[in-house]
């Protein structure tokens, strides 16, 4: 692990995270509908070589391929049992590419599924997931946490509050996925800026943010700025972080196809900064030409 924590250097400047792991994936020849985290254990190869394409590029810190190794979203592909295989194994990849200079972060999203009444899923087994994940994380040596892609409150509430648990001095991020909903923004389940920013900094975390969603690259400056706007209303101390999509998908024989360019991408994210944004990485559709290009304007 690098000599200066996370903690210590996300308010020194910017952050720069990596980009989408998906996309690269897909370029590789995985197919759709692939366990993707599973192939941590399968084919930790192609992993590894996306890890470092994103450090080349100028990633000061890799998230672990584990987005969907909760055992919810795991048991779709008949893998809830191989959670903690999954996530030590993503853990130890990124940390491995990453070497002792760069940061990891331990990726975590949502479960695919509601919690009762809307769902199936008691929130106490919701928990014990995310902590399963969080603590195989912790095994294969991650520099922090990162919770992506929320949409309900409450299982964005669930998941800090498992990470924590075991996290320790470790940092936590949280991120929630916003959409433009007339002036403003909500999440697909309703959530606006101010009830997100409010519970989740009151919890503790060290950084805040928005990641993926349906905006387009001005209305991700536009939720940059209402953002920064809410966190800052609370604290000072909260770090805000964007991981934007490269824009709009546009359906193109049957594929959703990300047509912005890295120039493009990089100058939305000089105003997402300037806005006072200092952690930046990109969602779906970036890859590691988005992040050298942020590199370059920004670095």
């Amino acid at each position: 692990m690098a000599e200066a924590g996370i903690k210590e250097i996300i308010g020194q400047g910017l952050f720069l995270l990596d980009g989408a792991m998906g996309t690269q994936l897909i370029a590789r020849g995985i197919e759709t509908g692939t366990c993707n985290d599973y192939l941590n254990v399968q084919k930790p190869d192609i992993i590894s070589d996306i890890h470092r394409s994103y450090l080349e590029a100028g990633s000061d810190a890799v998230l672990t391929n584990t987005f969907g190794a909760n055992k919810y979203a795991l048991a779709r592909h008949k893998l809830a049992e191989e959670a903690a295989k999954i996530n030590k194994a993503g853990a130890q990849i990124a940390r491995r590419a990453a070497g002792e200079e760069k940061y990891v972060l331990g990726d975590i999203g949502p479960s695919g599924d509601f919690l009762q009444p809307l769902g199936s899923i008691e929130p106490e087994e919701l928990k014990a997931a995310f902590s399963e994940q969080a603590k195989a994380l912790l095994a294969g040596r991650v520099d922090g946490f990162i919770i992506e892609t929320m949409t309900a409150l409450d299982e964005a509430t669930i998941a800090i509050e498992a990470v924590k648990m075991v996290s320790g001095d470790l940092p936590v991020f949280a991120s929630m996925a916003f959409d433009k909903a007339g002036d403003d923004f909500r999440t697909m389940m309703g959530v606006d800026i101010e009830s997100a920013v409010s519970k989740i900094v009151s919890m503790g975390v060290d950084g805040v943010g928005f990641n993926c969603g349906t905006a387009s690259l001005n209305e991700y400056v536009e939720l940059a700025e209402k953002f920064v706007s809410a966190v800052r209303a609370l604290s000072d101390k909260v770090a805000v972080y964007a991981e934007p999509n490269a824009g709009k998908p546009e359906l193109v024989e049957g594929k959703a196809v990300y047509k912005v360019s890295p120039e493009d991408f990089a100058s939305a994210a000089e105003k997402i900064h300037l806005a006072g944004v200092n952690i930046i990485g990109g969602c779906c559709g970036t890859g590691p030409a988005h992040i050298e290009a942020v590199a370059r304007k920004l670095k």
